[in-house]
């Protein structure tokens, strides 16, 4: 653990060394805000009800942990330091977690930045907390899904653009899959299984205030999966 720690701080200090995270924290609070105040317009529709704020960070979140993740290998390759991080005394599944554990790091952070948001509308009415709580472990929890498989899109892409490009496209299929259903009007089993796949279904229990642990094992098995492959084709280009 001791080692996945010392690789999560070396990313953190590379992250907080550019401008990237601080852009990315940026960007989220100020898009995320704007969206609830001018165009779902919080104040004017004079409703106690925060799920339009939440509603949206499935989409946000398939630009935001990309953006985050892209630099994970990708940029590695570009200075030259692939190969010298795989030969140092740090299994592929430590390099992968550490890094893992710092993206997280700095998606928890702008989430925590943006909790005077749900502060300063609780002012204009009577909020849940129990609800926002589940609303916020929702959105941390796919956002750890989504890092998890922006990191392997970079473990794959060979520049940064392809890296971004490519996690953008695979979250907002994940994302969009469900309406897929919908829009066609798919049912029986396929319906199911597309509904299955979206990150955004299962957000949707946590948007309305409830935990159900068929949402918990779902996205603990997609980050899961993510990160085994990511450390899996390291292993596989080393020995390449």
């Amino acid at each position: 653990m001791s080692k996945v720690l010392a690789v999560a701080k070396r990313e953190l200090r590379s992250s907080f060394n550019s401008p990237v995270a601080y852009a990315v924290i940026l960007g989220f609070l100020v898009f995320t805000s704007a969206w609830l105040y001018f165009v779902r317009g919080f104040i004017a529709a004079n409703q106690a009800d925060l799920r339009p704020y939440f509603g949206v960070m499935p989409i946000v979140l398939a630009f935001l942990a990309p953006a985050l993740t892209m630099r994970s290998w990708a940029e590695e390759r570009r200075l030259g330091t692939y190969e010298l991080l795989l030969t140092m005394p740090f299994t592929e599944g430590q390099l992968v977690a550490g890094k893992f554990l710092a993206s997280l790091a700095v998606a928890a952070l702008a989430l925590l930045l943006s909790l005077p948001v749900p502060l300063s509308a609780s002012l204009l009415g009577s909020f849940d907390a129990g609800v926002i709580a589940a609303q916020y472990l929702g959105i941390l929890l796919e956002a750890a899904a989504a890092l998890a498989v922006g990191q392997w899109v970079s473990s794959l892409a060979k520049n940064q653009v392809s890296a971004f490009l490519g996690g953008v496209l695979l979250l907002l299929a994940l994302v969009l899959v469900d309406r897929i259903a919908a829009f066609l009007q798919i049912g029986g089993l396929l319906a199911s299984l597309l509904n299955w796949l979206s990150l955004a279904f299962h957000f949707d229990a946590f948007s309305r205030g409830v935990v159900d642990t068929r949402d918990l094992a779902y996205f603990a098995a997609v980050s899961a999966a993510a990160l085994y492959l990511s450390s899996w084709n390291l292993s596989r280009r080393k020995w390449s």
